[in-house]
């Protein structure tokens, strides 16, 4: 929308602020400093001007009061300026009205795109205001086109971002398509304030088991903890506050129906759902399934455990690439080390810090 400048500048500020819902004074001290960067361009001057946009729009130089004036341009002599300011010394700032009787055109013709593009870094500023508390919410949202490897998404209106890092390794998808993603919040780059979504973030399985799982979302089962490796694999910890509730079996449902939803949605992802327990032995037994530990040390004061287990599990206890041993650290937050009952057998003594697979949170 552009401001008509035959008329009330105020009437047309009020409908322009209406319709894009920006706040009157920024909109005010934006067309004000555009104006006063098209009276200079226009009239090819580089003195000190201000702009006042009221009923009308009028422009004012700061002149230097000086006994003899050399540049009409800056200065102004102080018989002059005592006409309308009788108290005026020497060497002080007078302002004066230069307003040109064309310059309501010129303005407009001139500051168009300073405006416009005022307006748009409003918005974006509103819009990543308003984005900033929504972190987390899961959303669906339509593929609009693909930029270098990310997507943009539209999600009612408002663009997104879905970067390659925050995309699920191995999933392909097409302009048109619907996808479900969370809301990071909102980044700044070149171009201004932009909401950008992810689908790798331990919380969009979160809030996938939340929107999947009743039990969740009635409060009787907990979410307690998730480690995660995009595409891979997951570890998610669930209690329940009802006796009479398994909260595995709740998530994994009849036939596995609720997580079957979740991993499809997550390309397949292997989700390993487990009891939480305030014992950390147990926890770590448990974050360690499929493996099954034989007799687990803690060290309170280490904040490490150092898990016992059968030699033929010593690989299925650490994983492919120390993925399972990794993941169980990071839900359990402890220090885990893994070896064997041979080993320890062998040792005549409790392992040490450095013997099997480290992984430290």
């Amino acid at each position: 929308m552009a401001l008509d400048f035959n008329r009330n500048p105020n009437q047309a500020i009020e409908e322009l602020c209406r319709e894009k819902k920006i706040p009157r004074v920024e909109l005010i001290e934006a067309l004000e400093s555009a104006l006063a960067s098209a009276y200079r361009k226009r009239f090819g001057t580089t003195q000190e001007v201000r702009v006042e946009v009221r009923d009308s729009i009028r422009v004012f130089a700061l002149l230097q009061v000086v006994q003899d004036v050399e540049d009409e341009r800056t200065e102004i002599s102080i018989a002059e300026a005592q006409e309308s300011q009788p108290d005026i010394q020497l060497d002080e700032q007078v302002q004066v009205e230069v307003t040109p009787k064309t310059f309501g055109r010129i303005a407009a013709q001139t500051a168009k795109h300073v405006i416009v593009q005022k307006i748009r870094e409003a918005e974006r500023r509103k819009t990543f205001n308003e984005y900033h508390g929504r972190a987390g919410e899961l959303i669906t949202a339509r593929i609009q086109r693909f930029d270098k490897g990310d997507i943009c998404l539209d999600f009612h209106g408002q663009e997104m971002l879905l970067p390659v890092k925050e995309q699920i390794p191995g999933q392909r998808f097409r302009t048109g398509d619907r996808i479900t993603a969370i809301i990071q919040g909102p980044s700044r780059s070149s171009k201004g304030p932009m909401v950008q979504a992810s689908r790798c973030d331990p919380q969009f399985l979160r809030r996938l088991f939340e929107r999947e799982i009743p039990e969740i979302q009635d409060g009787l089962v907990q979410i307690v903890g998730i480690a995660r490796e995009p595409g891979i694999r997951s570890k998610v910890a669930v209690r329940s506050l009802d006796s009479n509730i398994d909260p595995v079996g709740a998530c994994v449902g009849l036939k596995g129906s609720r997580i079957q939803t979740i991993v499809a949605e997550v390309a397949n992802e292997k989700v390993d759902i487990i009891h939480h327990s305030e014992d950390v032995r147990q926890f770590v037994a448990e974050a360690l399934s499929p493996a099954h530990p034989e007799r687990i040390l803690h060290y309170p004061s280490e904040g490490r455990v150092v898990v016992v287990v059968p030699d033929r599990e010593l690989s299925l206890a650490i994983g492919r690439e120390g993925q399972n041993v990794r993941l169980a650290a990071r839900l359990t937050n402890v220090k885990i080390d893994i070896t064997t009952a041979s080993r320890l057998t062998e040792g005549g003594s409790e392992p040490s810090a450095q013997e099997g697979a480290n992984e430290g949170v």
